[in-house]
């Protein structure tokens, strides 16, 4: 296999093993590929950020997925849509909070999703783990009046709020590390 880096003109080779290495390897290893790559010039340090165009695609995929395959469906498919891979360096509250003013603003003006909280923290999720940072997803329920609420929590920051209207939520169901 060969990796051409078109930047520098130059080719870096791996060799089969290598790249069923690279398909077998935990998370942790595609990190340090990623970090070797990056050192060498062929990859960017940082991802770009997600457009807020992107957003409101990912909030309204997300939120017809939910509708098509169930919410528990649609958890079953966090692994593949959630890469398991973590940074190093801790999620900027600030570009949490961006992302989290993105989600917000396209839930309430969409009328399919209208403030739907699974499609809001599904989307925050996945969205926060494709840049490669720490997302917890939290399904939580309180007893009277009988409601149930889900919120993704990164950086201390909570998408949608854990807590909406006043009403707290015991958590029944955290899911993290790419849908485990």
């Amino acid at each position: 296999m060969l990796i051409a880096d078109w930047k520098r003109t130059r080719f870096l080779g791996m060799t089969t093993a290598d790249v069923q290495t690279f398909g077998e390897s935990s998370p942790g290893e595609h990190g340090e590929l990623v970090t070797e790559l990056v050192r060498a010039g062929c990859a960017d340090h940082r991802p770009k950020e997600h457009s807020d165009i992107g957003v409101g695609s990912w909030l309204r995929g997300v939120h017809l997925l939910i509708r098509a395959t169930g919410f528990g469906g649609a958890l079953r498919l966090l692994s593949l849509a959630a890469p398991g891979y973590i940074r190093a360096d801790p999620a900027p509250a600030e570009e949490v909070l961006r992302l989290k003013r993105a989600v917000q603003s396209h839930s309430r003006r969409s009328w399919l999703v209208n403030g739907d909280c699974k499609s809001e923290a599904v989307t925050a999720f996945v969205l926060l783990r494709r840049r490669g940072l720490k997302a917890t997803l939290h399904v939580g329920v309180r007893e009277h009046p009988f409601a149930m609420h889900a919120w993704t929590t990164s950086a201390g920051l909570s998408i949608p709020d854990a807590d909406p209207r006043g009403h707290a939520f015991t958590p029944v169901l955290s899911i993290d590390c790419g849908g485990q």
